[in-house]
């Protein structure tokens, strides 16, 4: 029979064997006189007349080991190259004071070794481990298992870890129960290309895997169940950017019966508000975030996604340039075409010379706009404002001041003018707000600003179709129901949908869902769906809404967003184990790969050639 012995160091258990009695990075002085057992990563090596002293590491941090060079242990590790793995028997005593490193918690112990064994050894590194040398995504991801090593990365996971424990427990705190739902499913458009999965059993039919948990949580709630959550694997083929991983990520999965907006608000918040607080010392909004309606943003910041650390908005100035007495011809065309003006006010300083704004002006035209109209505003003799500029010379006196009272300018103020159709005018608007601010350093780094977008549209024209389709989530409900779907124009219908967003990044969507099959049916008939086409995409979700189905919203926060956040990192690969490249490319296991033809035949799937 086999005695486990466990020792505990704070909150760390320590399983006693024959590898390591204590953690490395966990020692201190009131080890001292102790022997000792430890094993890890020779992480650095340095020789000091005649002693060896070595960074051994393993997941909680650092223990220095000396090793006297004439002794038979050192002709154990003389040829052993860095990232080895060692174990070694010795006893803790202090450091010299000249010695002592308080930048680690075990730098004022030193363990003497008194015997050692070689475990695995290394073979020449293709990165470093020690140090902050920078790598291209490409060796990094080749590499994961070493570049996991690396102290940075490794208190990411480790951070990712912790968070998603504590957000387990406040959704258990909050009286959630977690479900887990399936991975192999059948395909649905839910807004993505779905990842498909051959059946062997029934020939040339397929699975998918879950874009998200979205149906099964729905009907979760239509079988009686609550309040559900999961930290739910959804798998989605597209494309990579910063805040978006390719092929899968993780969300925090919620679902609540019996619901309304508010109660998914309170309950989000809650978790969200601890979660931050918990892991980040920035300042974090209060409970009860800001509610925008999607109109609103896209008016004030030219996007649904707005960083709230940023001061600077976008405000209306069509009604000054379009007055008889504006000779700035330019805007007055555009504006008659059905163009707008929007203006930026920024506190740019009174030291700020012409090459700032040609600057600008420059960056501009490399987004593809004509450039970047501005008037800078300084104090005549008579300590009164006045505008410089090309703009402000074709605008009479009193125009310009309606302008500097109805926008706010102040002294050292300049506005930014952008002039297009509405949807360009705004858009482009929400990246000059962020150009500008970055370039003043106008962004609080140190602030987490959460807001709700609310009152998204129902429906919208496809760009590129000119159909009529859902701008959000198909299932959502409608403000007003039955009876708005009934009377009034599809384009002006609200939803009851919703984002959550901190610092311009969306961390997730949701909605109050369509329980009433009658609502559920007009809705998709109004995007130009039959029955019969509900029936062939959501079989489940049109049985079960005929036999009561109540109330009930969610939503689903993105958990490597959160992390990134928190971890104060500019790419989501940076909190993810072991993530695709760009090209949704799994580096390291060689994914996607080819399969052989037997599995082929297997699947009964045949692969024709392009050549």
């Amino acid at each position: 029979m086999n005695i486990i012995v466990c020792n505990y160091d704070g909150n760390n258990m320590i399983i006693e064997n024959e590898y390591r009695s204590q953690y490395c990075g966990k020692l201190d002085t009131v080890n001292v006189g102790q022997e000792v057992k430890l094993s890890g990563w020779m992480h650095s090596i340095r020789d000091h007349g005649g002693l060896v002293f070595i960074d051994l590491r393993d997941q909680f941090g650092f223990t220095q080991i000396v090793i006297d060079q004439k002794s038979l242990i050192f002709k154990k590790i003389e040829n052993l190259r860095l990232e080895s793995v060692i174990s070694i028997k010795g006893k803790v005593i202090l450091r010299s004071k000249e010695t002592v490193n308080n930048k680690i918690k075990t730098g004022k112990i030193e363990v003497l070794v008194n015997s050692l064994n070689v475990i695995s050894k290394s073979k020449i590194l293709p990165i470093q481990v020690a140090g902050d040398d920078n790598y291209n995504d490409e060796l990094r991801l080749k590499n994961r298992f070493l570049d996991l090593r690396r102290e940075r990365l490794k208190k990411n996971i480790l951070l990712r870890s912790d968070i998603i424990q504590f957000i387990r427990n406040e959704m258990l705190r909050l009286d959630f129960k977690e479900f887990q739902t399936p991975i192999l499913t059948a395909s649905s458009p839910e807004g993505a290309r779905d990842y498909l999965v051959a059946s062997r059993l029934h020939e040339g039919k397929f699975y998918a895997l879950p874009q998200a948990p979205q149906q099964f949580k729905q009907l979760a709630m239509v079988s009686g169940f609550d309040k559900y959550f999961q930290i739910a694997p959804c798998f989605r083929d597209e494309d990579s950017r910063a805040d978006r991983s390719p092929g899968e990520f993780y969300q925090l999965d919620i679902e609540m019966a019996f619901c309304n907006q508010e109660d998914i608000f309170n309950t989000v918040e809650e978790v969200i508000y601890n979660t931050f607080s918990k892991f980040s010392k920035k300042k974090i909004t209060p409970l009860g975030f800001p509610r925008i309606s999607y109109q609103e943003a896209i008016d004030k910041y030219g996007t649904d996604k707005p960083d709230l650390r940023n001061p600077l908005s976008l405000k209306d100035a069509t009604e000054i340039f379009i007055d008889q007495r504006s000779k700035f011809n330019i805007f007055k065309n555009i504006i008659k075409k059905g163009g707008v003006v929007k203006a930026i006010v920024a506190p740019v300083g009174a030291e700020k010379p012409r090459s700032f704004f040609d600057k600008l002006n420059n960056w501009a035209k490399e987004q593809g706009s004509s450039g970047l109209g501005y008037i800078n505003f300084e104090k005549n003799d008579n300590s009164e404002l006045i505008g410089k500029g090309p703009i402000a010379k074709n605008l009479e006196a009193d125009l310009l001041k309606s302008l500097i009272n109805e926008l706010q300018i102040n002294y050292e103020d300049a506005v930014f003018f952008i002039c297009d159709e509405y949807d360009k005018a705004t858009k482009f608007g929400s990246l000059v707000i962020n150009k500008i601010a970055s370039e003043l350093k106008l962004i609080n780094q140190n602030e987490f600003n959460f807001c709700w977008i609310i009152d998204f549209p129902m429906f919208e024209i496809d760009g590129n179709t000119k159909r009529l389709e859902f701008s959000h989530n198909p299932f959502s409900m409608p403000q007003g129901g039955m009876k708005t779907l009934m009377e009034e124009d599809p384009l002006k219908i609200k939803a009851y949908q919703y984002d959550i967003v901190c610092n311009g990044i969306e961390l997730s969507s949701g909605a109050i869902r369509n329980h009433d099959i009658d609502i559920m049916l007009k809705a998709f008939e109004i995007a130009g769906y039959q029955e019969s086409d509900i029936m062939k995409k959501f079989p489940a979700l049109h049985t079960a809404f005929q036999y009561g189905a109540p109330p009930h919203g969610g939503i689903a926060p993105g958990i490597d967003r959160i992390v990134m956040l928190i971890a104060d990192e500019p790419n989501i690969r940076e909190v993810i184990m072991f993530p695709m490249n760009q090209k949704a490319e799994d580096l390291l296991m060689g994914a996607p790969n080819k399969v052989s033809n037997q599995q082929l035949k297997d699947l009964h799937i045949s692969i024709e050639s392009d050549e």
